[in-house]
């Protein structure tokens, strides 16, 4: 039997583009440790880096990139649109380019479903909403920056009223969501594979907070593998479908996070994990002015 390669393992999108199974996520990377972890991952084999604008560290992401030395096409990247700019589609994705240094971007997603105004997050605009910002995220199709545009932190009602909508002419090819045993989210997962649209799962490890590592069934089944409990939640995910980004900044554990090759998890284990009992999720909507999670996606 051929050796299980899941770091070289790739998802094709409804473009024809094909997606790494698992990248680097550099959500709340200290500023100063961003470009290091970069250049590290890339060095140690990863070929998928996802930041965001809201992120605040594409600059030292593009840093980290170059430093690096990969010829660029053999790297896929992902950036978002900020909430506040959603107004300001052709900028933001300007905007980006210019942090990263790049000329185009794999896949340019929008972050939330929430048009919040700049001069206060907390208000939405009365003008505008996440149908208005697809309609003009559809426009950079064509123009070489993006490969392929997509959304983020959009559940089944969501979903539903842009793809219904007469102006959705262009599917988003991705939803990036938090996905993990504690927020495994089945119906929303299930309803995206239905329409051919390919998940990434955020916060894939869970968090510092999350009953998740404690949970006995997680561990029991790392000791079983002789795997940390990180590397079985990447598998966790890899094998239903969906890509992960498992964020560090530290060498050993980016180097962990990707030593996933030569094994997999029987089908028992895996529904072990879909079947546990707490529900966590490490991102709410509480902080923006509308809500966008509606406990559609149980």
């Amino acid at each position: 039997m051929a050796e299980i390669k899941n770091t070289s393992k790739t998802f094709t999108l409804a473009t024809g583009d094909k997606i790494p199974a698992i990248g680097l996520g550099t959500w709340q990377s200290p500023l100063n440790e961003t470009a290091k972890a970069v250049k590290h991952a890339i060095s140690v084999g990863y070929r998928y880096i996802d930041t965001a604008f809201a992120y605040g560290n594409e600059s030292e992401v593009g840093e980290g990139i170059r430093a690096a030395g990969v010829p660029r096409e053999q790297l896929w990247i992902t950036t978002k649109l900020d909430n506040p700019w959603h107004k300001r589609v052709a900028e933001g994705i300007d905007a980006s380019l210019k942090n990263l240094g790049l000329d185009y971007v794999d896949l340019y997603l929008m972050h939330w479903p929430s048009s919040s105004r700049p001069d206060d997050l907390k208000k939405h605009y009365d003008d505008w909403n996440f149908l208005d910002t697809w309609r003009e995220l559809q426009k950079l199709v064509g123009t070489g920056k993006v490969r392929n545009i997509g959304v983020s932190n959009f559940g089944i009602t969501n979903l539903e009223k842009l793809l219904n909508d007469p102006s959705c002419k262009i599917k988003p090819v991705v939803n990036q969501i938090e996905l993990h045993p504690n927020n495994p989210s089945p119906k929303l997962v299930a309803y995206c594979k239905e329409k051919g649209i390919h998940l990434t799962g955020y916060s894939c490890l869970g968090s510092t907070n999350s009953p998740l590592y404690k949970d006995p069934t997680l561990q029991a089944i790392a000791q079983a593998k002789g795997k940390t409990p990180q590397q079985v939640l990447l598998l966790w995910g890899i094998q239903q479908g969906w890509d992960v980004i498992p964020k560090s900044v530290t060498p050993a554990r980016i180097e962990s996070n990707f030593d996933i090759d030569g094994w997999e998890l029987t089908e028992e284990e895996i529904t072990k994990l879909n079947n546990l009992p707490d529900r966590f999720k490490v991102c709410g909507d509480d902080w923006l002015p509308i809500k966008v999670f509606f406990g559609d996606d149980e």
